[in-house]
């Protein structure tokens, strides 16, 4: 005897996202990680709030989110983020977690080596791409429900010093860092959890306009065991779950979602390919 499912029964909502609102910063084009974060949480029933940095990138965003909100927040300047909260509140959205998908860092010359970093560029790394998420989150305190979730995007390691990445590395450290701090902190009055997805070697448009970096992603892809990089819906998938209540449990940590790559430096072909290379 066979039992067939009545065609009205809604699908396993396993995230959990129907009917929450979501705030998601930093979508830039439909490759970015904040736009598959996005599309997840639509897809499984929940509504999304969008945030960019500018006009002209609004504008550029128009077809792609088409009929959503989108709302200017440049997380350089108070005002605007202060304007941000106050138009929640007017809205009476109530929010179930936040997407930082925000990073910054100037590099006018090219890269240079680290010592050589100037005060101008570190200080507005950081305040764009570390402090941003301390910022907003203290400006959207009373808009959390007591169960929300944030999640922000590091990297797959802060202590791997890469020339190919500038000064970056020193700034997700302390974006990781204050994942800890926020929690303790928040945990005063609320259960509001602070985690990071610490991803490997991405494809993305803004990856690609940094000096080297294609070549280094080409090199992760020969270290990673299954000889292929990561992915972006890898990374938003993982985002997704630490979202939900599925992973009510983790607070104040980095997933890394690298594929293996930190478990597989000295891959015997990798090492005999630049030993190799090395003999005259």
């Amino acid at each position: 005897m066979s039992h067939s499912v009545p065609t009205d029964t809604p699908p396993f909502d396993f995230l959990g996202f129907h009917g929450k609102t979501f705030l998601v910063m930093g979508v830039a084009n439909k490759k970015s990680v904040a736009y598959r974060i996005a599309q997840l949480i639509e897809k499984s029933g929940g509504t999304v709030v969008y945030t960019v940095r500018s006009e002209a990138r609004r504008d550029s965003l128009s077809k792609l989110l088409a009929g959503k909100e989108i709302i200017i927040c440049d997380v350089e300047q108070q005002t605007e983020i202060d304007e941000l909260a106050r138009k929640l509140t007017a809205q009476g959205v109530r929010l179930h977690g936040l997407v930082h998908s925000i990073a910054f860092a100037d590099y006018p010359e090219g890269i240079r080596p680290f010592h050589e970093t100037t005060r101008k560029q570190f200080l507005q790394s950081i305040d764009i791409s570390a402090y941003s998420l301390i910022n907003v989150c203290n400006a959207l305190k009373e808009l959390f429900v007591n169960e929300a979730s944030v999640v922000t995007i590091g990297i797959s390691t802060t202590r791997m010093a890469s020339e190919s990445y500038g000064f970056m590395a020193p700034i997700k450290a302390a974006l990781e860092s204050s994942l800890a701090f926020l929690t303790k902190s928040f945990s005063r009055f609320s259960h509001v959890r602070f985690n990071s997805v610490a991803a490997g070697l991405l494809k993305t448009s803004a990856s690609a306009g940094i000096p080297g970096y294609v070549d280094s992603y080409l090199y992760a892809e020969k270290v990673i065991p299954r000889g292929k990089a990561v992915k972006t819906d890898e990374v938003a998938n993982t985002a997704a779950f630490l979202l939900s209540e599925r992973s009510s449990g983790i607070t104040a940590q980095s997933l890394v979602v690298d594929a293996g790559m930190s478990i597989n430096y000295f891959d015997a072909a990798v090492v005999d390919a630049v030993t190799s290379a090395d003999v005259d």
